[in-house]
C-alpha cells in the first residue's frame, strides 16, 4: 500500500511537473529559433558558453540555497516554521558572504575571465552584469527550495509557469532587437526575472517574514548548510566549467560552426529531460530525504526507475525519430548536420538519468566528500575524454565522450551506493 502512495504521488508530481516543463521546452524552443535564425550555429555556441558562465556563478552564489535548504524544511516542517527558521537563516548567511566574495572578484576579473570563456576580451561587460545579477538569482533558488521543501507542488510550479512566460518574453525581445548581443544579455538576465517574480509571489507567505531569515544562528545549523554549499560549489565549479572547456576544445579542434551544432543536439537534451530531472527534484529528493537506511533508500531508487526510466527510454526514441522534424521546427536548415549527433547523444542521456536515481541519496544524506570527489573526477574524465575523442572523431568524439563518462559514473555509484547513503 505504501508503494502504491508512492507511485500515485510520484505519477501526480511529474505530471503537473510535466506542464512546467512544457511550458519550458516550449520556450526554449521559441528562443532557441529566435537565436537560431538571427544568429546560426555559432551564436547558439556563444549562447551556450553564456549559460555556462551563468551556471557557474550562480551556482556558486546559491550554493545554500539549493539541496540543503530543501532537505531540512522536508525534514522540520512537522516542527513548523521555527523549526525550519534556524536552517534558512543559516542559508542565508551563506549566502551573503558568497555574495560579497563572488561579485568584487568576477568583477575586477571580468576581462581574463571573458577572454577564457568568449575568447574576447571585449565582452567583460557580460561578465560584470552576470555578477550584478547574482543577488536576484540566488533568491530565485532559496525561495523555490523552501515552496519544494514544503511540498507545496502547485505553488512551486505555478510560479515557475509565470516567470518562464515572463522571462521568455523578454529573451525574445532583447535576441529580435539586438540579435546576439541580446540573446547573450537575456541568457544572463534569465534567472533573475525568476528570481523577481518568485519574490512578488511569495511576499504574503507566513514563511516570509524577517525573523524566519535573519537571526542568530548556531554553528550546526551553519555547518549543516555548510555542507552542501561544500556540494553544491564544486557542481557550479565542474559541470559548467567542464562544458566549457568541452565546446572550447570543439571550437579549437572543429570550430564554432560545429560547436554550434553540438550545442543544439545538447540543448535538445537538456529540455526533454527537463521533465525527468523537475520530477526527481520536485519528489524524489524530499522523499530520500525522509527515509533512514540503505535499504530503504534502494527500494526507493528501483521503485522510482521502474516509473522513470521507461518514461526516458520513449522520450529518447521519440527524439531520434522526430530529429529531423526538431530541427526544421526549433532551428534553420543550417543546423541539418547536426541530425547525425543524435544517437550517441540519446543513449547517454538515458545512462544519465539512471547513474541520477543513484546519486540523489549523496545530497539527500550529505554524503559531502563523496558528492565533491565523484563529481571532480568524472568532470575531469568527460573533458579528457572529450579532448582524445574529438582529436579522433571529429564533433561526434563529444558525444561518445559524453556516453562512456555516464556509463563510467553509473558504475561507480552502483558499486558504493551502501557507503554513502547510511
Amino acid at each position: 500500500m505504501h508503494e502504491l502512495i508512492s507511485v500515485r504521488k510520484l505519477l501526480t508530481v511529474t505530471l503537473f511537473s510535466g506542464l512546467l516543463t512544457l511550458l519550458r521546452m516550449a520556450s526554449g524552443f521559441v528562443i532557441a529559433k529566435v537565436v537560431a535564425i538571427y544568429t546560426g550555429p555559432s551564436g547558439i555556441a556563444m549562447l551556450g558558453q553564456v549559460q555556462s558562465l551563468v551556471s557557474a556563478l550562480s551556482g556558486i552564489t546559491a550554493a545554500p540555497a539549493g539541496t540543503g535548504v530543501v532537505r531540512y524544511t522536508a525534514e522540520y516542517q512537522a516542527a513548523g516554521l521555527d523549526g525550519c527558521a534556524p536552517w534558512w537563516k543559516a542559508a542565508l548567511k551563506w549566502i551573503v558572504v558568497l555574495l560579497a566574495v563572488v561579485i568584487p572578484v568576477a568583477c575586477i576579473f571580468a576581462k581574463p575571465l571573458a577572454h577564457w570563456v568568449f575568447g574576447d576580451v571585449n565582452y567583460f561587460w557580460l561578465v560584470v552584469m552576470t555578477a550584478l545579477a547574482l543577488p536576484l538569482s540566488a533568491a530565485n533558488t532559496l525561495i523555490a527550495s523552501v515552496i519544494n521543501g514544503q511540498h507545496q507542488y502547485r505553488r512551486f510550479i505555478g510560479l515557475g509557469m509565470v516567470s518562464v512566460i515572463i522571462a521568455t518574453i523578454v529573451m525574445v525581445v532583447l535576441v529580435m532587437e539586438e540579435n546576439l548581443k541580446g540573446a547573450m544579455i537575456a541568457a544572463v538576465l534569465f534567472s533573475s526575472i525568476s528570481g523577481l517574480v518568485m519574490l512578488v509571489g511569495s511576499v504574503q507567505q507566513p514563511w516570509f517574514r524577517l525573523k524566519y531569515w535573519w537571526g542568530a544562528t548556531d554553528s550546526a545549523h551553519l555547518k549543516g548548510i555548510g555542507g552542501y554549499v561544500a556540494m553544491a560549489v564544486t557542481t557550479a565549479l565542474t559541470v559548467p566549467v567542464s562544458l566549457l572547456m568541452v565546446r572550447n576544445i570543439l571550437i579549437a579542434q572543429v570550430g564554432w560552426e560545429q560547436a554550434g551544432h553540438w550545442q543544439a543536439v545538447w540543448k535538445i537534451s537538456e529540455v526533454y529531460l527537463g521533465v525527468i530531472t523537475m520530477a526527481l527534484s520536485t519528489y524524489f529528493l524530499p522523499k530520500l530525504a525522509s527515509l533512514e537506511g540503505a535499504g530503504a533508500i534502494l527500494k526507493e531508487i528501483k521503485t522510482t526507475a521502474k516509473i522513470v526510466m521507461p518514461i526516458v527510454l520513449l522520450l529518447a526514441i521519440a527524439v531520434y525519430l522526430l530529429r529531423d522534424v526538431a530541427i526544421s521546427l526549433i532551428f534553420t536548415e543550417a543546423f541539418r548536420p547536426a541530425r547525425e549527433l543524435f544517437a550517441i547523444q540519446l543513449v547517454g542521456d538515458v545512462v544519465k538519468i539512471m547513474s541520477w536515481l543513484y546519486a540523489y541519496p549523496m545530497l539527500s544524506r550529505g554524503a559531502t566528500k563523496w558528492f565533491m570527489g565523484s563529481e571532480i573526477a568524472f568532470s575531469i574524465m568527460f573533458v579528457l575524454l572529450a579532448y582524445v575523442f574529438v582529436a579522433k572523431y571529429g564533433v561526434h568524439g563529444a558525444n561518445f565522450a559524453y556516453t562512456a563518462n555516464y556509463c563510467l559514473y553509473l558504475l561507480f555509484l552502483y558499486k558504493n551506493l551502501k557507503h554513502f547513503s547510511r
